[in-house]
């Protein structure tokens, strides 16, 4: 077989192939065996019918189908690997000859990778976020530990107030019938915390145990349970108990209980370590991250509309499922996030763009350094999603190999390693430049992406469900 690369424009290559005349004839001889199973022709028995009398009665025509899908595959796998290009959709397949006793002619269009122009990638500078740990930040971390293990006692008559548990009775009317899923019996609220059901713990303020208040109000318009969302609901509450946070003291005895340190200092000093090595973890992550976006930056590469649409796709699905898992509408992001349906569309193609030009440059590099996933590192990431669910690393593999996603396990590794190695050559810097300073303080201020902060514009915005913690210890 020859394969011959007869031009790329625009990411568009053809390729002339030729097969042999004998490689046509075993084709054609596997059709015909595979065409005269099924075929019934008069006076013979099934799948023994002879060749000459098998085309006459269905005709060459139906063999050079059969032989035409029987080549096609081989043929085209080989030319790709004979041109050493690297399609990225189907080809479009022109036969300019298939005939018994001649050569098999075919020609293939298909998209392949842009050439992809690198700029410096080794030696980039980028800024490493300094991690500083004041006093501050370790009592807050302390104190969120004391709330942990604070303890829930009886209140007696006290009346409600803000940081107060609530143990109510609740039954709740949605259009005239009873909503089982908010109503029931002693009921933990924490009132202030606008969870369980916003609106809820300003009927609660002041009440005292025994005491019984009946109100309607609107549910929120955005709600754990879609179906009621924005209804007006009958309310009819009985505290039955009040409860307060008693939070243990700060001491030497608190440190034993929730840690294996002996003494509140060195308690505090095992935080400060804990929040210094995750800020290092963090640093590093940014440092990587801007790294890599110096590198994608100063690359040249024509995007194609093929790989733009297919993440496009992915960045879409990502999206929708982000907002089931947060329960919320199109509508409602959109309120929440202040954009319109042009400005989502506009921000998920930018991100596909980026995608998309990332994994290119990063693809590149590892070719241009030889960078690959070994037999063993891909074993042992297969053998690490094993063990964090728990199943059989033959088993994860074989459920990888059915979906078709080990070659995208794998890619994911590979691009993962380039970016430690554009980390591992690049410099750090400790200092701002004069001219990056305001962006650089900009970037540290929340060291989240656009659609981190978007996320968290959405989750700020939406109701809690009552937390588990508020069910009594």
């Amino acid at each position: 077989m020859r394969a011959t690369l007869e031009s790329i424009e625009k990411n568009q290559a053809k390729i002339h192939v030729e097969v042999e005349e004998e490689v046509v004839a075993k084709a054609l001889d596997q059709a015909y065996r595979k065409v005269v199973k099924r075929a019934v022709i008069p006076g013979f028995r099934k799948g023994k019918t002879p060749r000459p009398i098998l085309e006459a009665r269905l005709g060459k025509e139906v063999l050079y189908e059969e032989a035409l899908e029987i080549l096609l595959s081989d043929a085209y796998k080989k030319a790709i690997e004979e041109t050493a290009i690297e399609p990225i959709n189907q080809p479009e397949i022109d036969v300019v000859q298939l005939e018994e006793g001649k050569p098999f002619i075919f020609e293939a269009k298909v998209e392949v990778l842009p050439e992809v122009k690198l700029g410096e990638y080794k030696g980039v500078s980028a800024v490493i976020p300094e991690v500083k740990v004041d006093d501050e930040e370790v009592d807050a971390h302390l104190k969120l530990l004391q709330q942990r293990h604070a303890k829930l006692v009886d209140a007696s008559d006290k009346e409600v107030n803000d940081g107060d548990i609530a143990v109510v009775d609740l039954e709740i009317k949605v259009d005239g019938k009873v909503e089982e899923r908010l109503s029931g019996s002693e009921r933990y609220v924490e009132v202030g915390t606008a969870r369980f059901i916003p609106g809820l713990d300003a009927h609660l303020l002041g009440m005292k145990v025994n005491e019984e208040k009946t109100f309607t109000m609107d549910l929120p318009s955005v709600f754990q349970y879609k179906d009621i969302e924005g209804k007006e609901a009958e309310f009819k509450v009985k505290v039955v108990a009040v409860k307060k946070k008693e939070l243990p003291e700060l001491d030497d005895e608190f440190a034993k209980d929730v840690s294996e340190h002996a003494t509140l200092e060195e308690l505090k000093e095992g935080l400060r370590k804990k929040i210094e090595e995750t800020g290092h973890i963090n640093a590093k992550r940014i440092f990587k991250e801007r790294v890599v976006t110096k590198v994608v930056d100063q690359a040249e590469v024509e995007i194609p509309e093929t790989l733009l649409k297919q993440q496009l796709e992915v960045e879409t699905n990502r999206f929708v499922q982000r907002l089931a898992m947060q329960r919320l509408t199109l509508d409602d992001y959109l309120k929440m996030a202040n954009k319109d349906s042009d400005g989502l569309r506009q921000d998920l193609e930018a991100r596909a763009q980026l995608a998309v030009k990332t994994r290119l440059v990063l693809d590149a590099i590892a070719k241009a350094e030889g960078i690959k996933v070994t037999t063993e590192e891909l074993n042992q990431e297969i053998e690490d999603l094993a063990a964090q669910y728990d199943l059989e690393a033959e088993k994860v593999r074989a459920d990888l190999e059915a979906r078709g996603q080990l070659s995208a396990l794998e890619e994911e590794l590979l691009l993962e390693k380039v970016q430690d190695f554009l980390a591992d050559n690049a410099v750090a810097l400790t200092e701002e430049p004069v001219q990056e300073e305001a962006e650089a303080k900009s970037e540290e201020v929340e060291a989240k992406t656009d659609e981190e902060r978007e996320e968290a514009q959405v989750e700020e915005s939406k109701p809690q469900e009552e937390p588990a913690a508020e069910q009594g210890e």
